[in-house]
């Protein structure tokens, strides 16, 4: 509900609403490349120069760095709007908001922040993530790539999966076990591990249905500087949780963007489109989907602003960014396949947007928290809380 905005904010989201409509939902079927991963050079600059002109570009960079340092409700603003195109690719909406830094690098001090985090900043390198696995996903605790202490070195083995942009990255922010018997509770280091170092290796590449194409990394015997860990011993999975809330609602957000574009391709279609003599809007079937889908929007505009809102006044809101990420994602597929049935054999086709809003968002019922692992933890909120 925009009444909750300030009002600085309900102006800014208003130019995104223009940009969006007028600027890229006209071509968002060409946009891309024909892997879908990357924008065609044209509109990749274009974009930028928009985002610069708007106020979002370096939105997650802090002020102190050169970025806008946006809010997390300002952010999530971004990312509800253009979310309601596909012409961005869906993982990190093309880059066209600059370089984006996770928490893990501010961290860095001397000569690691002039190596690492300045240049990512600067956009001079580029940074992958490595924490999934084979046998790990959203179980970080049964993590098996293990960084062993030699001397001045750590010893890192093991095979990293699922890992967006890792062909293109300068280095990547590495997950392993210093510990297993502590699991993620003490257990976990990140490193900073360059991506030409002796023993890294990006092996299989899976194609996805959402278009990406992400990478499989082994490691073998990979000798990692000490001063390349990233705080102390068994912190990983804590500088890992900086983002992970702000992560969770960025979901939120997204959910927002694309469930707003299925209503208004939905109601605009079932008023256009008659059957047996009547316009599907007169049908009962069609108008409780319709109903649907605008309950669950308004529900879950409330919930993606007040874990921002939380987030931005310091508070611990990782309860509210699972049950964002969990009700947004899971809200945002039932109205991408209500939106799918109502437009019957015409959204299963490249011709419309649907069926990309329809594969992204089943997706992401998966990545980054699985909807089973975020009841999980809500479950276990609820019996502490009100058992």
């Amino acid at each position: 509900m925009d009444f909750e905005l300030p009002e600085e904010l309900r102006l800014f989201k208003q130019s995104l609403r223009r940009f969006v409509d007028s600027e890229m939902i006209p071509v968002e079927r060409q946009t891309t490349l024909e892997d879908g991963e990357k924008l065609k050079p044209e509109y990749y600059q274009r974009f930028c120069q928009r985002a610069k002109e708007l106020g979002f570009w370096k939105m997650d960079v802090p002020e102190a760095f050169g970025g806008a340092g946006l809010s997390v409700l300002a952010r999530s603003l971004v990312e509800q709007e253009l979310s309601r195109s596909i012409a961005l690719p869906a993982r990190g909406m093309g880059g066209i908001t600059g370089p984006s830094v996770r928490a893990i690098l501010y961290s860095l001090k001397g000569e690691m922040k002039e190596k690492y985090l300045l240049p990512a900043l600067r956009g001079e390198k580029r940074a992958c993530f490595a924490q999934t696995e084979p046998d790990a996903g959203s179980d970080p605790g049964s993590m098996r790539t293990v960084a062993v202490r030699d001397g001045d070195h750590y010893v890192i083995n093991g095979v990293k999966r699922f890992i967006s942009h890792a062909d293109e990255a300068d280095f990547m922010q590495l997950m392993a076990a210093t510990d297993r018997a502590k699991g993620s509770h003490g257990g976990i280091s990140c490193f900073i591990v360059d991506m030409n170092t002796p023993g890294v290796k990006l092996t299989a590449r899976y194609s996805t249905m959402m278009g990406d194409r992400p990478w499989e990394i082994v490691l073998e015997n990979v000798r990692v500087p000490a001063s390349h860990r990233v705080g102390d011993e068994g912190e990983g999975f804590r500088h890992a949780q900086q983002w992970l809330g702000a992560g969770r609602v960025r979901h939120g957000a997204r959910a927002l963007g694309v469930t707003e574009r299925c209503l208004e391709m939905a109601a605009s279609y079932a008023k256009q489109r008659s059957t047996f003599g009547r316009p599907l809007a007169d049908r009962q079937a069609v108008q409780w989907m319709l109903a649907d889908m605008y309950i669950e929007l308004e529900a879950a505009r409330l919930l993606v602003y007040k874990a921002a809102t939380g987030l931005d006044k310091g508070e611990d809101a990782r309860q509210d960014a699972y049950v964002c990420k969990y009700f947004c994602d899971e809200m945002a597929f039932r109205a991408a396949d209500m939106c799918m049935q109502i437009h019957g054999g015409i959204a299963l086709t490249t011709d419309l947007p649907i069926e990309k809003f329809w594969r992204q968002q089943r997706s992401f019922r998966i990545t980054e928290g699985a909807s089973e692992v975020m009841k999980m933890v809500i479950a276990r909120h609820v019996l502490k809380t009100y058992g």
